[in-house]
């Protein structure tokens, strides 16, 4: 997997799997289109994780009308790979060390960095089923620089991972509704 290569360590993980039955370019053009009104309960969550806030457009207030994706990796994401129509893997800073305000780079997740940081990576991975559908799974994972950024990232992920687990299952229902949809109008 692509994802090894920007996030070989990890502390915190999460993977989810689905057998959807379409070709995997199918399946991997589903993943790209997702809309956040497509997952169910991604609004209600995220509304929740936000407190309620009203914020600018981002991964916790995507909108309907951009692809999911795309809103993420204008908002702090960025893309580490698009090996299409296998693999997809974004990722982003989840903490950074006080006073330090950076966007992500792909050379962040492949250099040691100070102390303080964690990152987050996350794939969508599609492989043929060999019966001609695909098995599509995405995998999350946080690595922590420091005793600090483990302890801080993992109070924040024993709350917000039985709400991401859900959004991540439902994610992957959405891409198969969408790739498994009638072309006919």
């Amino acid at each position: 997997m692509i994802l090894d290569e920007f996030m070989p360590v990890w502390q915190f993980r999460e993977c989810h799997t689905k057998r959807v039955a379409a070709l995997p370019a199918r399946v991997f053009e589903a993943i790209k289109n997702i809309r956040a009104n497509e997952i169910l309960f991604f609004k209600t969550l995220t509304w929740i994780r936000r407190g309620g806030r009203r914020t600018p457009a981002s991964i916790l207030n995507a909108g309907e009308s951009a692809p999911l994706l795309e809103v993420a990796t204008r908002s702090g994401f960025l893309y580490l790979a698009d090996d299409a129509p296998r693999e997809l893997v974004v990722g982003t800073i989840v903490i950074a060390p006080p006073g330090v305000d950076c966007a992500p780079t792909p050379q962040m997740f492949k250099a040691t960095l100070a102390p303080g940081f964690a990152l987050a990576a996350m794939n969508f991975l599609v492989t043929p089923d060999g019966k001609g559908g695909s098995l599509v799974s995405t995998e999350t994972r946080v690595f922590a620089n420091n005793a600090s950024a483990r302890k801080r990232f993992g109070r924040y992920w024993r709350i917000i991972y039985p709400g991401s687990a859900l959004i991540r299952r439902m994610w992957l229902r959405a891409v198969e509704r969408r790739a498994t949809r009638s072309l006919v109008p």
